[in-house]
This record gives structure tokens, sequence and C-alpha cells, in this order.
């Protein structure tokens, strides 16, 4: 069974009412919504991701509660619309545990850890087209050092991105880790490429306008 962090707080700020409908818009493994559905008796929890491989987990952790459930795959932008699909006109609480979840970062294949090697993916949806290889192997060197730079907190940013650039093409997620490291080696505890990585997940989600349209679902 997956237990999600900060588990008490999250309920006590939702503060559920039996009869209330609650979103879960980064269901995940479905640790959330499974304590969500688990203090409802006529109120129901739309659990969403972008991710089909962590819904699947969810559907299978969460099937004592599942008529209290509605699952929905998709991003932020289209949460708007799936809730109308439901019939519903609003949400009595929102709860969103943004970033990577473990399994994602496990999973080698999926691309988003610096410390195993993968092919360089980092798409929450894998229906999506684009990949975090082809922003690195064919934006412009000003993109992502701009990427990196804003989405990242990345003060060397520059230096990152024309390391990039010159070691094209960058075959894999610890081919691209070691370029980062070359071009700018660790100075403390933290990798060197984690701000890099950081960046380049968001972008290829776009996560800063789809977390703008989860804001504008805010109860």
């Amino acid at each position: 069974m997956h237990y999600p962090v900060l588990r008490a707080e999250a309920l006590e700020y939702l503060a559920i009412r039996p009869d209330g409908v609650y979103l879960d818009a980064t269901a995940g493994l479905g640790g959330h919504t499974r304590e969500i559905a688990a203090r409802l008796t006529t109120g129901l929890v739309m659990a969403n991701d972008r991710d089909t491989e962590s819904l699947e987990f969810a559907r299978a952790n969460t099937l004592e509660f599942a008529p209290r459930i509605r699952f929905h795959q998709g991003k932020f932008s289209e949460l708007k619309e799936a809730i109308r699909g439901e019939g519903l006109e609003k949400v009595n609480g929102l709860l969103a545990d943004l970033g990577v979840s473990r399994y994602q970062l496990t999973e080698s294949h999926r691309g988003f850890s610096i410390l195993t090697d993968g092919p360089l993916d980092m798409r929450m949806d894998q229906s999506q087209r684009m990949m975090a290889g082809d922003l690195v192997n064919s934006a412009a060197e000003k993109a992502i050092a701009d990427w990196i730079y804003q989405l990242g907190e990345e003060r060397r940013a520059r230096k990152i991105a024309r390391a990039i650039v010159r070691a094209r093409p960058i075959r894999s997620t610890l081919h691209l880790a070691g370029v980062v490291e070359r071009a700018v080696p660790r100075t403390g505890r933290i990798h060197p490429a984690t701000r890099t990585f950081m960046a380049l997940r968001m972008a290829v989600n776009d996560e800063p306008r789809e977390l703008d349209s989860l804001l504008a679902l805010a109860p």
C-alpha cells in the first residue's frame, strides 16, 4: 500500500465533508485519493493524473472505495471541462502534490532521474510527442539557457547551455548529467545537474502554464 507524505496535514486542511466533492489533481499511486474516499459517504473524489501508468496503480490501490472515485487522465488545463463532464459545477476541496513521484524517479525508462541511465524522456503523459531529448538536441542555446535559469533558478545556466549544445547529440540521462557536471563541477551535496533536470522537466510538461490553470480551479 502507498502511504502519502503529510497525510494528516493534507486531510486536516481539506476538512472533508462526507457529502463533499474533492479533486486530487495529482493522484499518483492513489494514496491521497484513498484517504479522501475513505471519509466520504455520498460525496466523491475526482482522481486526476497525466501519467497513465500511475493511474493504473491508483485504481488498483483504491478498489475498496471505487464507487466514490472518478478517474481522469489529463492536464490541469483540462480539469475544468472534466469536472463539468461529471455534472459538477465546483469542488469543495483541491489537493495537488506537485513534482515527480518516487515511482517516476525509480523507473529509469521515464528519464527523470540523474542517478540511473535511461532515455531523455521526462514526459508526464507518454502520449505527448515532445521529450526532453528533443529540447536539448534541437532547441537554440539561448532557449535552453532561459529554461534552466527561469525554471531551474540556476545562475550558471548560460555555461550549462553552452556545454549541452557543444556535446550534442545528448544520448541519455547520465550523458546529460555528466555534461553538466563537467561544465559546472560539484561544490556541495546536490548534484550540479539537479536544477537543469528540473527545468527541462518543467519545460517538457509546460508546468508553469498548467499550474496557472490549476490555481484558477481553487475553491
